[in-house]
């Protein structure tokens, strides 16, 4: 899940933050919340981007990340099963999207059952995009306690243009089923991946570190959140916070945790307020003026016709 830089939010603030959403039975497509305090979360109120890339044509997990010429990135899950990649738009106001394409990453593993959850990162030293997503190739690690068909790990490609993408590779084998990720930088060589054990026992988020956008994340800190949570996605507030909400599925709501290090939580999820119907997304920053405009502009459907590519 994708982070922008902050600066100090008040009541004269040029920022808002923005979370990507979506609404089951996620055919509808792209919502938003925003936020002026990173806490107290209101809905856009209506989808922005209708799906129609994919054999499901679905919209789950949108993440956006924004490129330094100022234009919004954004990819998502397009369908349950059956897929070999995911869908990608992008928008310079978050109103009005480019043609939306299907990015195929997995049709080299003819066995892959899917791909989850793509989380897209600008990186700077890089100056590319990394994607991370989470796919089950049967067979490929040690069973453990998942079934062939539910042991994930998670898999990345970059770019820089949106029209080439590096071979896919593997991003993540921690020993265990992985799925929803979020990678974000604190400052050089020192990058976060925040990730959801998914076997049968856990399923709870996790903490690693690394040198890179891409790792390697050699270890994974026990849970900080209780069984039956997914969806990681972090803000940066002022004086070196953070806050990672996530989806409590079983309890149908969302909790947050706030740290300074990722090594030390504190639940806060009494503080935070996110309207009911949300489903996980990314959190990123907007000028207050893009916000503005969003808000008072009606929705423009599809945004145009589908295409596909793949890599060359």
């Amino acid at each position: 899940m994708i982070l922008s830089s902050t600066v100090l939010l008040s009541s004269c603030a040029k920022e808002a933050y923005m979370f990507t959403s979506f609404h089951e039975p996620a055919t509808d497509g792209l919502h938003f919340l925003y936020s002026y305090d990173g806490y107290k979360w209101q809905d856009a109120g209506k989808s922005f981007l209708t799906p129609q890339v994919g054999p499901s044509k679905l919209m789950r997990d949108p993440s956006i990340a924004q490129g330094p010429d100022g234009t919004y990135h954004l990819v998502w899950t397009c369908g349950w099963k059956g897929d070999k990649g995911f869908g990608y738009a992008s928008s310079k106001d978050l109103v009005h999207w480019s043609e939306q394409r299907f990015i195929d990453v997995m049709s080299h593993e003819p066995s892959t059952v899917n791909v989850w959850a793509p989380e897209i990162f600008f990186d700077p030293p890089t100056q590319q995009f990394l994607i991370v997503w989470a796919s089950t190739i049967p067979l490929r690690f040690p069973k453990g306690v998942e079934d062939e068909d539910n042991n994930h790990r998670l898999y990345y490609t970059t770019t820089k243009d949106f029209q080439k993408f590096s071979e896919t590779k593997l991003y993540l084998d921690p020993g265990f089923s992985a799925i929803d990720s979020e990678v974000l930088r604190r400052g050089v060589d020192d990058y976060v991946l925040v990730v959801k054990d998914n076997t049968r026992p856990e399923r709870d988020i996790k903490i690693a570190f690394g040198p890179t956008a891409t790792g390697p994340f050699l270890q994974v800190s026990p849970p900080f959140t209780d069984n039956f949570t997914e969806g990681p996605s972090v803000a940066k507030l002022p004086h070196n916070q953070w806050l990672i909400y996530y989806d409590a599925y079983k309890e149908k709501k969302y909790g947050a945790a706030k740290t300074s290090d990722f090594k030390t939580f504190t639940d806060v999820s009494a503080q935070v307020s996110v309207p009911t119907g949300h489903k996980h997304g990314t959190i990123f920053m907007v000028p207050r003026k893009t916000l503005k405009n969003l808000l008072q502009t009606a929705p423009v459907g599809v945004g145009g016709a589908a295409s596909a590519i793949g890599k060359p």
